[in-house]
Formats: C-alpha cells, sequence, structure tokens
C-alpha cells in the first residue's frame, strides 16, 4: 500500500530531534494565512486536531494532519516531507530555534496508486 505522506531522511531526523527535546509531538498542515501551507510540529497540547483535519499517515511515528479544505486540494498528491536551512524566526512550528523548517512537497499519484486508496480525483 502507497503512504499519503512520506518523510525524507533529513526529515526523519529532525523529527527525532524534536521528539528528544519535546517528547510526544504531532504535525499539522492547514493552509492558513500564518502558517502558509507548511507542516507544522506541534505539542498536542498547543492544537486541537478536529473533525476539520483529516490524518494521512505518520512520519518518524508522529502523527500527521491536514485540513480538510487543504486536503482536497492534496489528496491526488503523497506529500513528501523534507527540511530547509532557514534563520529560525517566523514560524509556529517548534523546530524553528533549530535554524531549520519543515516543508512540504509533493508527486502525484499514479492511477494504481490513487485506485489503491480509492481516490477518485
Amino acid at each position: 500500500m502507497v503512504d499519503k505522506v512520506v518523510a525524507t531522511p533529513a526529515a526523519l531526523e529532525l523529527i527525532e530531534l524534536m521528539k528528544s527535546k519535546y517528547g510526544e509531538v504531532l504535525f499539522h498542515q492547514s493552509g492558513g494565512c500564518c502558517d502558509n501551507s507548511a507542516a507544522n510540529c506541534y505539542l498536542p497540547t498547543d492544537l486541537t486536531i478536529g473533525p476539520g483535519d483529516v490524518q494521512l499517515g505518520h512520519i518518524g511515528g508522529v502523527p500527521f494532519y491536514m485540513s480538510k479544505s487543504q486536503y482536497e486540494y492534496w489528496q491526488h498528491t503523497q506529500v513528501v516531507i523534507d527540511v530547509i536551512d532557514t534563520h529560525g524566526g517566523g514560524t509556529f512550528s517548534l523546530e524553528g530555534p533549530e535554524g531549520k523548517a519543515f516543508i512540504s512537497r509533493s508527486r502525484l499519484f499514479t492511477d494504481e496508486e490513487l485506485a489503491t486508496l480509492g481516490t477518485n480525483t
């Protein structure tokens, strides 16, 4: 079965650092004005997951959620979480002080993968 969300080795390494520093964490990508369409890493107590969110899977043992409205645009793609170097500011995500940022890339699912997922796009 194909995964809806995966992470690069660099992202998995940063996820492990976040878990070692903060314990339990989660990812959420909302597409809102403040966090753009970035995959943000939060403490579970910092964000309420609700009926307006879809769980795409896990990366590095951490749950990954996306807002339903954002998922409407991304459902035909595999979300690939990667990492870039930053100056550490302007983010709500936990990795900001590390001078890193999680970013979302994507690739289109093949017709066969979409059939496996039951996605009709």
